[in-house]
């Protein structure tokens, strides 16, 4: 069993629905659970916001924060995940503590973005109740080309996205 088919099944078990909100992997992340067959009754959205000012449109990332910081950093990483949480969630009548997201924000290359270096990344995932949301940010610095930060990518999304829903 593939970790995208766990994290699926962990979550269908514990009632809960997957939202994904990509930039550096392009939705490779969500394409992971999206070829599983039966991922649509766990998988809600996959949103890919690679534009940056969609991260703001789209998914509730803060403007200044956008302007202050660039897109690589890991309040970036949070408040996508936060965002496209709560907004699911309200658009589909769902509690909060019913939706789980997790995030990807980095640079993978060739050249840096907004000064952060190639394969700097950024993973949220961002889980419970609206009276205590938890979002953990997980930092990293990847080698490699293109291919490989993404690829890499995807794997440590999903190895974080497994230790935080399986405790």
């Amino acid at each position: 069993m593939s970790s995208a088919e766990k994290i699926l099944e962990t979550l269908r078990a514990q009632g809960k629905k997957l939202v994904v909100a990509e930039s550096l992997t392009g939705g490779l992340l969500t394409a992971e659970f999206s070829r599983i067959a039966g991922a649509s009754d766990v998988l809600l959205a996959g949103v890919v916001a690679y534009e940056t000012s969609l991260k703001h449109e789209l998914l509730g990332v803060s403007k200044q924060l956008l302007q202050n910081q660039g897109a690589v950093d890991p309040e970036v990483a949070a408040q996508m995940a936060e965002g496209l949480r709560v907004k699911i969630a309200s658009k589909l009548g769902l509690e909060l503590a019913q939706v789980v997201a997790v995030s990807t924000t980095g640079v993978a290359g060739p050249t840096e973005q907004d000064g952060k270096p190639v394969g700097e990344l950024y993973i949220c995932v961002s889980k419970g109740p609206e009276t205590a949301v938890s979002s953990n940010v997980f930092a990293h610095q990847l080698d490699g080309d293109r291919a490989k930060i993404q690829n890499s990518a995807v794997l440590l999304g999903l190895g974080h996205l497994w230790e935080e829903i399986a405790e």
